[in-house]
C-alpha cells in the first residue's frame, strides 16, 4: 500500500510539470523572441534616400530636404569595428593587390637619392680686370662659350695705364742715374698684369698704347658675362665667370633619418634621363653638417669626372649607394607603394581575412629606405597580408565608410560634402556621419565622363601653375574650374548612389577652388589646393575619366602632414614647393 501510495505521487509530480513547462514555457519563449526583436527594433537607423550621409535612429524627417527617412540596411557582416569589406568586383576594377610580408636580409640593400648637378665650386673662376677703364671690344659673345687659358677676352681703354706707360718711356731714360725709380715703374705695371714682353715692347718703341688686352687666367666655359661692350669698370671689377666643368658636383638631399647609412668615400652610381642607360661612378666627397630646417634634408656630394661632357648644371640625377653599416640582421621590410603617410603616421592597410576582402588600417613605423623597399620597425609581423597596390583607392573607401584612415585616425564621422560650403564654419557645421561606401566604380554615362574630364584637365593646368608659383594664373584656372563644374549636369547620374556621392564631393571641389580663386597668396593657394585634390581624386576613382591618371604624394607637403594631388605623367612634379623641392614625391596610385 505504501509502495502504491509512492508511485502514485511521482506520478503527479511528473504530469506537474509537464503541465507548467506547456503552459508558461512557450510563453517564456515568445516573450523571448518578442524581446529579441524590440532589441532589434531598437538597433534599426533610418537614413534619406536623397541623403544616404544622414543617420537617424528612429523614423522622421530628413534635416536637409525634408523627405520622409526610411529604413537603412543593415551593415551586419560580423566584422569588427575598425574593420570594411569590398566586393570583388570593386578588387578587380582598382587592381588592388595584396603582398605577405615577409623577411628579407638588409645587406647589400641600396639607398636612393634625388638630386641635381652643380658646378664645382672648387674649379670656378672669375675673370677681374686688373685696371680701370673702359670697355672697348669685348671678344665673349654668349654665356656658355668655350675659353682657353691666354685667350683675348677683351680690350680696355685706361686713362691710368696710358699714363703709367708714359712713366715707363721717361723713367727709362733715366734708368742708369736713377734706378730706382725705373725699377718701382716697370713693377707698377707687372702688378696690372702687363707681361715682360709688353712692358719691354714700350720700352723699346717710346709708343704709347692707347688699349691694352685682357687674356684668361683660366679655361672652361663661361657661365656669367657680367660686363657689356662700352661698360666703364673699376680696377679688380669681375668680367666674366668662368667654369671648368671637367668635374662636376652632384648634390643630393638625404632624410634625417638616412643620414646615419652614409660617410665620406662611399662609392655611388648615379643615373640620369640623359643616359637612362648608363652608370656613372663617384665618391662621396662631403655631407654638410648643418641640417636645413625646410626640407628636413642634409646635402649629400659627390664629385663627378665630366669630362665627356654629360652632366650639365641644373640636370636632375639619381644617385644608387650601399648602406654603410654592416648589419646583417634580417629585417621585415615592405613596398613603399603599400605605405601611407600623413604627418608623423605612416599607415598601411592590412587584410585580415585571406578568404574575403576585409581590411583594416595599421600604424606602422618605418626605418630607412632601401630602393623600392622600406624597412618596418614596429606595427607588422612576417605573415601579414597587406595592400601594395591601389592602397589609396582602399583608404578612400575606409574614409568613405566611416573607418579608421590615412586622414581620420579615430574613425567615424568623416567630412561630407555640406561641409566647407562658402560662408560655412567648419566647428559649427552641423553634419551626421557618412555611411556611403566606395566598393565599386560607379556606372556613368559617356557623357557625364566627359564633363568630368574638363574639369580634370582644368585643375591640370592649375597644378601646372603652382608648380611655376604663378599665382596670377593659379586664380585663374582656379576660376574656370568653377564654370566647368557648374557645367556637369548631375541629371545624367541616373544611379541614386553614383547621385549621391557626387553632391557630397562637390560641394568641397567647389569651396576649395573658390577659394584658390579669391586670394593671390601662393601658399594659401596651396593649402586650399590640398583639398581640391583630395576631393577630385575621390571623383576620379569613382566615376573614371576614361584616361590614365597618376595620384602623386609628397610626405613633406602640408607642414610634414603630406598632401596628394594629381597628374597626367608619371614623373613627379611638386605644386606644393615649385623650384625649391620640384621632385619631392612619387607616384601611390595609377587610375586606369
Amino acid at each position: 500500500m505504501k509502495n502504491n501510495k509512492i508511485v502514485i505521487y511521482a506520478g503527479l509530480l511528473v504530469v506537474g510539470v509537464v503541465l507548467g513547462w506547456l503552459l508558461f514555457g512557450g510563453s517564456s519563449n515568445k516573450e523571448t523572441d518578442h524581446n529579441h526583436n524590440a532589441v532589434a527594433e531598437t538597433n534599426q537607423m533610418w537614413t534619406c534616400s536623397m541623403h544616404p550621409q544622414i543617420m537617424k535612429p528612429e523614423p522622421g524627417d530628413c534635416p536637409i530636404c525634408g523627405m520622409d527617412l526610411i529604413p537603412a540596411e543593415s551593415g551586419s557582416d560580423g566584422l569588427m569595428a575598425d574593420q570594411f569589406k569590398l566586393t570583388e568586383n570593386a578588387m578587380a576594377l582598382a587592381n588592388i593587390q595584396t603582398t605577405v610580408v615577409g623577411k628579407g636580409n638588409a645587406e647589400g640593400n641600396t639607398i636612393k637619392l634625388s638630386g641635381k648637378i652643380a658646378e664645382n665650386e672648387e674649379a670656378n673662376a672669375v675673370q677681374v680686370s686688373y685696371f680701370a677703364g673702359r670697355i672697348e671690344r669685348l671678344n665673349v659673345s654668349f654665356t656658355g662659350e668655350e675659353v682657353r687659358k691666354g685667350q683675348l677676352l677683351a680690350t680696355i681703354y685706361s686713362p691710368e695705364l696710358y699714363a703709367a706707360q708714359q712713366e715707363l718711356i721717361t723713367a727709362a731714360s733715366l734708368k742708369e742715374s736713377q734706378p730706382a725709380l725705373y725699377k718701382a715703374v716697370r713693377n707698377k705695371l707687372k702688378l696690372w698684369k702687363l707681361s715682360e714682353n709688353q712692358i719691354n715692347q714700350i720700352e723699346e718703341t717710346g709708343k704709347v698704347k692707347e688699349n691694352f688686352p685682357v687674356y684668361a687666367t683660366v679655361s672652361g666655359t663661361v657661365t656669367e658675362k657680367l660686363v657689356e661692350q662700352g661698360d666703364y669698370i673699376k680696377q679688380g671689377q669681375p668680367l666674366l665667370k668662368i667654369a671648368n666643368l671637367n668635374t662636376v658636383w652632384g648634390n643630393f638631399d638625404v632624410f634625417e633619418h638616412q643620414i646615419d647609412q652614409f660617410k665620406k668615400g662611399q662609392e655611388v652610381l648615379v643615373t640620369t634621363n640623359a643616359f637612362p642607360n648608363e652608370e656613372f661612378k663617384g665618391k662621396v666627397d662631403f655631407i654638410d653638417p648643418v641640417l636645413n630646417t625646410k626640407t628636413r634634408t642634409v646635402t649629400l656630394r659627390v664629385v663627378l669626372n665630366n669630362r665627356d661632357d654629360v652632366f650639365k648644371p641644373g640636370m636632375f640625377v639619381t644617385a644608387t649607394i650601399e648602406r654603410s653599416t654592416a648589419n646583417n640582421d634580417e629585417v621585415i621590410t615592405i613596398s613603399a607603394s603599400a605605405v601611407l603617410w600623413t604627418g608623423e603616421r605612416s599607415v598601411v592597410y592590412l587584410k585580415t581575412n585571406p578568404n574575403q576582402p576585409v581590411f583594416e588600417m595599421r600604424e606602422i613605423k618605418l626605418g630607412n629606405q632601401m630602393g623600392n623597399q622600406y624597412e618596418v620597425l614596429e606595427g607588422l609581423f612576417t605573415g601579414n597580408e597587406i595592400v601594395t597596390n591601389g592602397t589609396f583607392t582602399v583608404d578612400a573607401a575606409a574614409q568613405l565608410q566611416g573607418k579608421k584612415s590615412m586622414m581620420n585616425k579615430d574613425g567615424g564621422k568623416v567630412m561630407t560634402g555640406h561641409e566647407g560650403h562658402l560662408g560655412m564654419d567648419y566647428n559649427t557645421s552641423n553634419t551626421e556621419s557618412v555611411n556611403t561606401n566606395m566598393n565599386e566604380r560607379m556606372e556613368v554615362s559617356a557623357e557625364f565622363h566627359e564633363q568630368l574630364k574638363v574639369v580634370y584637365n582644368v585643375y591640370i593646368n592649375l597644378k601646372d601653375a603652382l608648380v611655376k608659383e604663378d599665382s596670377k594664373n593659379a586664380s585663374k584656372s582656379a576660376s574656370n574650374l568653377l564654370n566647368n563644374l557648374s557645367k556637369v549636369d548631375m541629371k545624367l547620374l541616373t544611379n541614386k548612389k553614383a547621385h549621391n556621392q557626387w553632391m557630397s564631393l562637390e560641394g568641397d571641389i567647389k569651396s576649395a577652388a573658390a577659394s584658390i580663386s579669391e586670394t593671390s597668396n601662393i601658399e594659401a593657394q596651396r593649402d586650399h589646393f590640398k583639398r581640391l585634390s583630395s576631393r577630385l581624386i575621390n571623383a576620379v576613382q569613382l566615376y573614371g575619366i576614361n584616361e590614365k591618371v597618376y595620384v602623386e604624394f609628397c610626405p613633406m607637403a602640408d607642414n610634414n602632414k603630406g598632401a596628394y594631388w594629381l597628374s597626367k605623367e608619371e614623373k613627379v612634379i611638386n605644386p606644393y614647393f615649385g623650384d625649391a623641392m620640384l621632385t619631392c614625391g612619387e607616384v601611390k596610385q595609377v587610375i586606369e
